[in-house]
């Protein structure tokens, strides 16, 4: 009598696992990088360099007031 083999599914859990992660991996990537589209990090960045900018023109001023200029 010729056994029938009993098929074995260990690969296409891994393959299955490989997928899912990747799947999942690139939505939360999208997720994440969404707000970059929506310009707040360009505004905020401009704000930052205008206000490091300003501090160091006070900077400035205040050294030229310091050194009797």
């Amino acid at each position: 009598m010729a056994e029938e083999q009993e098929k074995d599914y260990f690969w296409f859990y891994i393959g299955g696992l490989i997928v899912a992660t990747i799947v999942l991996v690139l939505m939360l990537k999208a997720d994440e990088t969404k707000h970059l589209a929506s310009g707040v990090v360009a505004e905020q960045q401009k704000e930052t360099f205008s206000k490091i900018e300003k501090r160091h023109t006070s900077n400035n001023s205040s050294a030229e007031a310091m050194s009797g200029k």
